[in-house]
C-alpha cells in the first residue's frame, strides 16, 4: 500500500488545516525572541512556516521539504509572506552549512522518517551552538482524536489494518520517547509537552471526505479498500464518531512537543 505525499490540496482538508492550529501552539510554546533565524526541516504544506512568519518576528526562515510538490503549494499560499526561503531537500541532509540557524524546527514529519535519529541529528547540525532544536508529532496513540476514531473503526472491520495504525508504527509519539531522543542527540534543557487544539467538522461528510484524498496512512489504506469495503468504514465511522444536535463534530487532537539547545 503506497503513501503519497504529493498534493498540497488534498492534504489540507485532511490535516492541514488543523497542522495550521497546532503549529501556532508550538511557535507560542517556544516563545523564542524576535529577530531569529529560524530552519524548517520538513515544512509540508507551509502550516508552521505560516505561524513563524506571522507570530515569531524573524529575520530569516528557510523552509525545506522533500516534496517539490508540498514545497509548490506552500510557496504559493497566501499570507505564507516576508523573509522566507523554500528549499527542496530530504531532511535527513539538507544543503546548507553547519550551525546556519538560531532555531530549528519540524513539525509532524519525525515519524515519517526512517531514522528519526538521524533526523534530529541533522537538525543539530544545523543550529547554532547555544541554538534551539524543536519539534512536535501528533498524539497518534491517544487524543489525535480524528485519526484515533478512525484506525479502532478499520481495526474493528479488518485485523490486517492494524499494523498500519500510525499508533503502532511510529513509535516516537509520545513525551518520554521524545525526550529521549532529544537527550541521545547530545542536546541539553530537554523538555517536552503537549499541545492541544479542537477539530471542527460541520458535519460528518466535512469528516470523512478528506479520507478520500490519498494523502498520508489512513487515505492511502481507504483506497486500497473496493467500494463494499469503503461503505462499511465509512458507516462504522459514521456510528463512532460523536456528533452534536447542530450535526457539528468537535474533536480533540494533542500533539507532543519538545525542546532543547544544543551544547557544542
Amino acid at each position: 500500500m503506497a503513501e503519497s505525499w504529493a498534493s498540497g490540496a488534498a492534504y489540507e482538508p485532511f490535516i492541514g488545516r488543523w497542522s495550521r492550529l497546532v503549529a501556532r501552539e508550538f511557535v507560542r510554546w517556544l516563545d523564542l525572541p524576535a529577530g531569529k533565524r529560524w530552519l524548517e526541516v520538513g515544512c509540508g504544506t507551509g502550516a508552521l512556516t505560516h505561524a513563524l512568519t506571522e507570530m515569531a518576528a524573524p529575520a530569516t526562515v528557510l523552509a525545506a521539504d522533500r516534496s517539490a510538490a508540498y514545497v509548490a503549494h506552500a510557496r504559493a499560499q497566501a499570507g505564507v509572506a516576508g523573509p522566507v526561503r523554500f528549499l527542496a531537500a530530504d531532511a535527513a541532509q539538507v544543503p546548507v552549512g553547519s550551525g546556519v540557524a538560531d532555531a530549528v524546527v519540524s513539525g509532524l514529519l519525525l515519524n515519517f522518517l526512517p531514522l528519526p535519529a538521524a533526523g534530529v541529528a541533522e537538525m543539530v547540525r544545523l543550529a547554532r551552538v547555544g541554538g534551539t532544536v524543536a519539534a512536535y508529532v501528533w498524539d497518534y496513540m491517544g487524543r489525535m482524536e480524528l485519526l484515533r476514531l478512525f484506525w479502532d473503526t478499520a481495526v474493528e472491520l479488518d485485523s490486517a489494518a492494524a499494523p498500519l495504525d500510525e499508533g503502532h508504527r511510529f513509535p516516537v509519539c509520545a513525551p518520554r520517547e521524545l525526550a529521549q531522543l532529544w537527550q541521545d542527540a547530545g542536546l541539553i534543557d530537554v523538555q517536552a509537552s503537549g499541545l492541544e487544539v479542537v477539530t471542527r467538522f460541520r458535519d460528518f461528510e466535512d469528516y470523512w471526505r478528506p479520507f478520500l484524498g490519498g494523502q498520508g496512512p489512513a487515505p492511502a489504506y481507504v483506497a486500497s479498500l473496493d467500494g463494499e469495503r469503503q461503505a462499511a468504514l465509512r458507516e462504522g465511522l459514521r456510528a463512532r464518531v460523536p456528533v452534536g444536535p447542530d450535526r457539528q463534530i468537535h474533536l480533540r487532537a494533542r500533539a507532543w512537543a519538545v525542546r532543547g539547545r544544543r551544547a557544542v
